[in-house]
């Protein structure tokens, strides 16, 4: 939805209008629902976006139908509309699943810093080193989205993996550990 938003977003801060303000105020009261259920489980969030949010997803649907009519299908609102409309079916996916967020966002976030890093990583020296390196930085950002310390849990994983079962190793895993005593 983020990008979806954006587009209108771009129209609007270049010329804004009745119905790009009404867009993104539509995207913004989905975006306070989720507001409201974010740290709630799957299945809250999934009856809350069913009750609220779908019925608000079929509003806007409609209401582009209708802008759509009365604009240039040339203009860039058209085309922000359009973009959205091409999206529809993926856009709403987050209504029939709690586990879906409403954009991709953290996703976004937590690849930022690869896509920075993209020349640096041509000189990992061989194609297992950048998998390798891979594993670690996803590993790294896995720390940080369960707010967890990477450097201390790194060096508890180290220090405790030589003799940990083998059948107990997912219990090393960030979301896992505790390190409220290290």
């Amino acid at each position: 939805m983020a990008h979806a938003r954006r587009k209108i977003h771009d129209v609007h801060a270049r010329a804004p209008t009745d119905i790009t303000t009404e867009a993104l105020q539509r995207i913004g009261e989905l975006y306070a629902i989720e507001a409201e259920v974010r740290g709630c489980s799957a299945e809250q969030r999934l009856a809350v976006r069913k009750a609220r949010a779908a019925p608000l997803m079929q509003s806007l649907y409609d209401w582009i139908q209708t802008q759509m009519k009365t604009l240039s299908r040339h203009s860039d609102t058209a085309k922000a509309f359009a973009y959205l409309l091409k999206q529809w079916e993926a856009l709403n996916v987050y209504c029939s699943n709690g586990w879906v967020e409403i954009d991709n966002n953290i996703a976004e976030n937590a690849l930022r810093g690869v896509a920075v890093g993209r020349k640096n990583w041509l000189f990992v020296g061989s194609d297992s080193g950048g998998e390798h390196a891979a594993v670690l930085y996803s590993l790294i950002g896995t720390c940080r989205l369960n707010n967890v310390e990477p450097e201390k849990w790194l060096r508890y994983v180290i220090e405790h993996i030589q003799d940990w079962p083998a059948n107990r190793v997912r219990d090393l895993l960030p979301w896992k550990v505790d390190l409220t005593s290290q």
